[in-house]
């Protein structure tokens, strides 16, 4: 006589209907990967030295768009727009530690919608902000109409904060620190994120329920934290590092040059410390993509992916050494720019590389679409669905990103687009416009500022006017949008103590 072997939810569902549930379900189910601050640093992107087969496999199975840019190049910010289909002008939240529903109290998240719509929406890690490392275990500033369930990991890598190394003796969420763990996958924060996620996967396969399933890793953000072996993988020649002097800071505006000195520890690093902490980043995303891998291997297994589409992104690109840089918050590429790759049974035109702008505000409405559901009238992204059946489409021609710098007692505001071949960057600081114009096809790092040169005033025009018009878009208020509230306060947060550095 066969054994049959049921999951704990399989049993519950057939004691309380008296039947065993449906594997499959006709609608299509979701699940949305996201990273924390994850450049295009990986295989499928073209980079010759990172290591994520995993990643690199998801984007020859799907579709890949290689020029997605997000509309704030900062976490709390980027991740209320991805999720509520907003510019941050429409969202109003421009600065970290604020709920999304202290500026829009009234708006239909990505997940809420789901719940609306008798899907079950499930949280694990990191979706909207959290302060990372130092929230790791908690909601952060999560959305509890978001989500019907949510699991918030804590692993070893917040257990063992005490044996960082980094720039500062005391360390935080915004500067450079890494560390070289022992241990398995699984004891780390991603690990159980990892596993708490497959275990969904198979819940979902036994109970036929349909889903919005969201994994949020919260690496390769510092701490750059992985098992040794991630670290081994790599050799500290196999990297450079741009070097950066201050006459360049003179070519670009005051604020466009404040912003990429912004922190003074990060600055002028020793190049072979400078080569030790990219290969920490790296390490650090190749173990991001075995946690993807596992997920994804599971989703397999199940049977799921027969009927579900998988979104993989990031909140923000990162810079690693570019413009003399660290991190996020500038209006250069290394910081707007994230991967995107959609792949499932709704996608079609596979194993292709889409090299139209793209925004992340553009996810909700694509989800929207491939589930069948109506879009809210307010969101403002476009549907990328026309691409997955064929890639010679328009559905953008420019990419918009918007960011504020302080300068002493004031802002400086920024905005600018990404199109096939330029960027150009407006600056208004002091009642003056100042610009960064760079044309890609001759300068893809973004080292020389034409916005003075005089053979490309014509497309610094032209493409001045598409900006005006891009902003004003995202300035108006959305129909059906509700209430939004200006100049809400970032939540309080008393004073902590952070571990020392080693």
């Amino acid at each position: 006589m066969k054994l049959l072997k049921f999951s704990f939810f399989t049993l519950l569902f057939i004691s309380v209907t008296g039947s065993k549930p449906s594997k499959q379900s006709n609608k299509m189910n979701v699940l949305f990967i996201i990273a924390d601050d994850l450049n295009c640093a990986l295989g499928a992107y073209g980079d010759p030295i990172a290591i994520t087969p995993n990643i690199d496999k998801l984007a020859k199975e799907g579709l890949l768009f290689s020029n997605t840019h997000v509309q704030y190049p900062l976490c709390g910010p980027s991740r209320v727009s991805l999720m509520t289909g907003l510019y941050p002008d429409q969202t109003k939240s421009k600065k970290l530690r604020l709920y999304v529903r202290q500026t829009i109290p009234n708006v239909i998240t990505l997940g809420q919608k789901f719940r609306m719509e008798n899907y079950h929406s499930v949280r694990v890690g990191k979706i909207y902000h959290y302060h990372n490392p130092r929230d790791i275990g908690t909601a952060g500033h999560d959305d509890s109409y978001t989500w019907d369930r949510t699991v918030n990991p804590y692993g070893r890598d917040k257990l063992e904060e005490h044996k960082l190394i980094g720039l500062k003796p005391r360390l935080d969420g915004g500067t450079l620190s890494w560390f070289q763990a022992e241990g398995t996958d699984e004891e780390q924060t991603d690990g159980i994120g990892a596993t708490e996620t497959i275990g969904f996967l198979d819940e979902f396969s036994q109970s036929g329920e349909n889903f919005f399933l969201a994994y949020g890793l919260y690496r390769p953000h510092v701490p750059f934290i992985a098992p040794k072996k991630y670290f081994d993988l790599y050799d500290n020649t196999d990297f450079t590092v741009p070097q950066s002097n201050d006459d360049y800071l003179n070519t670009i505006p005051d604020p466009a040059a404040i912003s990429v000195r912004s922190k003074k520890e990060q600055v002028n690093l020793d190049p072979d410390l400078a080569k030790d902490i990219k290969l920490a980043y790296y390490a650090t995303t190749s173990f991001m993509d075995a946690q993807i891998g596992r997920v994804l291997d599971k989703l397999k297994a199940t049977g799921l992916d027969k009927n579900t589409i998988v979104v993989f992104t990031s909140d923000h690109g990162y810079h690693l050494g570019e413009h003399g840089h660290w991190q996020k918050q500038t209006l250069f590429e290394a910081a707007t720019r994230v991967p995107l790759i959609i792949s499932g049974p709704s996608v079609k035109n596979i194993n292709q590389v889409i090299d139209s702008p793209v925004e992340l505000v553009d996810l909700y409405p694509t989800i929207m679409d491939v589930v069948d559901f109506q879009t809210p009238s307010f969101v403002s992204g476009k549907s990328l669905v026309p691409y997955f059946e064929k890639s010679d489409v328009v559905v953008r021609t420019s990419a918009l990103t918007e960011l504020q710098v302080a300068i002493k007692n004031k802002t400086a505001q920024g905005y600018g687009i990404q199109t096939n071949r330029y960027r150009l960057n407006q600056w208004y600081y002091k009642e003056n416009l100042s610009y960064e114009l760079y044309d890609h096809q001759y300068d893809k790092y973004e080292l020389e500022n034409l916005a003075n040169n005089i053979n490309y005033f014509s497309i610094k025009d032209s493409l001045a006017a598409v900006l005006k018009s891009r902003i004003s878009e995202a300035r108006a208020k959305p129909v059906g949008l509700g209430k939004q509230i200006n100049n809400a306060m970032p939540s309080f947060e008393p004073k902590r103590f952070y571990p020392k550095q080693k």
